[in-house]
């Protein structure tokens, strides 16, 4: 019977032994970097995933050779269930410790989207529609599918997003996006409507959103954004017709063909400026930050017109007078005739 017991006793001592080593081993695995990461790569946890599908992944990936290993760990740190899904960065000396610590902490690869300033609504929707990260959720929709979406089904979608690189996890739908978009410009209106000079022609922020869109296709250069705003200004204050062509082009819609011939000038529509006074019935692309504040602080000091300089720089010359403005016409189709 002694001898039985000191048998037994032996086995418990292997058994504390081997769990010891077995410990050991499991401790320096968890903190020894992943000899296979050789370079970075990307690993994608899918929504839903359990922990045991995420190693078994990880293991046919030839990133984790022991995955019953992290699994244990997991569990013994209760962190088995809190796997965050999305596209994670792993790098070169990451660790099966440190790999659980990245997968439990949602800090997933980000992919970029830029609507660029004086895009139309059809613009920025195309590329949604291009980009192999973003899921097409509304891609087949309306534009009133998505405005009812974003909770304004009354308003109309061009303008209302605001022109900015956007950072998003991959398979974020166009109309998140859309929405993340759609809030910032109402805040930039918002925040821009309340520091307009005083005695504004504007009935609202949404008017003031109307003339920074035209102001934006205006002109690219930021110097100028404020002495076009006072033009436009002025025009409104003196009950003269902004006549202005990137609206006239805007209400020709698919007939544009790169070039404004005098019929166009004369063809009514709504967002003709040459035939109807006023402001246009919407915006006509979107407005960058700039031209923002220049619609509610504009530059006034009585010019009524402007045309290019023909200087190469995208300048425009401002004129107070029709004749000083018609003189610098003639300078420009001076200049025109000449490049070519």
């Amino acid at each position: 019977m002694r001898i039985l017991f000191r048998l037994f006793g032996v086995l418990i001592l292997l058994g504390v032994i081997a769990a010891g080593a077995l410990a050991w081993w499991g401790h320096q695995w968890l903190q020894t970097p992943i000899a296979t990461l050789t370079e970075p790569r990307v690993f994608e946890v899918p929504k839903g995933a359990s922990l045991r599908t995420v190693a078994s992944t990880l293991n046919d990936q030839n990133l984790l050779d022991q995955p019953l290993v992290l699994i244990a760990w997991a569990r013994l740190t209760k962190r088995d269930h809190s796997l965050k899904a999305g596209e994670y960065q792993l790098t070169p000396g990451l660790t099966p410790i440190k790999l659980l610590d990245l997968l439990n902490s949602g800090n997933v690869l980000l992919h970029g989207i830029t609507f660029i300033e004086g895009s139309t609504f059809a613009d920025i929707r195309k590329v949604l529609a291009q980009s192999p990260d973003v899921r097409g959720e509304y891609a087949a929709r309306s534009p009133e599918d998505i405005m009812r979406a974003l909770g304004q089904p009354d308003l109309h979608p061009e303008g209302q997003f605001f022109p900015d690189t956007y950072r998003f996890p991959r398979n974020t739908t166009d109309i998140e996006l859309l929405g993340m978009a759609f809030r910032r410009m109402q805040q930039e209106v918002k925040t821009a409507w309340e520091s307009r000079a005083k005695d504004l022609p504007l009935a609202g922020p949404y008017e003031a959103l109307i003339l920074a869109s035209i102001i934006e296709k205006e002109t690219a250069l930021d110097t100028e954004r404020a002495q076009i705003a006072g033009v436009f200004v002025e025009r409104l204050r003196r009950g003269m017709r902004l006549q202005t062509d990137p609206t006239v082009i805007y209400g020709m819609m698919n007939s544009y063909d790169g070039n404004i011939r005098r019929t166009d000038l004369l063809r009514d529509t709504p967002y003709n400026t040459y035939t109807r006074a006023g402001l246009p019935p919407t915006p006509i692309a979107l407005p960058g930050l700039d031209s923002l504040r220049a619609a509610v602080q504009p530059e006034t000091n009585g010019a009524l017109f402007f045309v290019a300089t023909g200087n190469g720089d995208g300048s425009h010359y401002f004129s107070r007078t029709l004749a000083e403005h018609n003189a610098a016409v003639k300078r420009y189709l001076q200049k025109l005739r000449s490049n070519r």
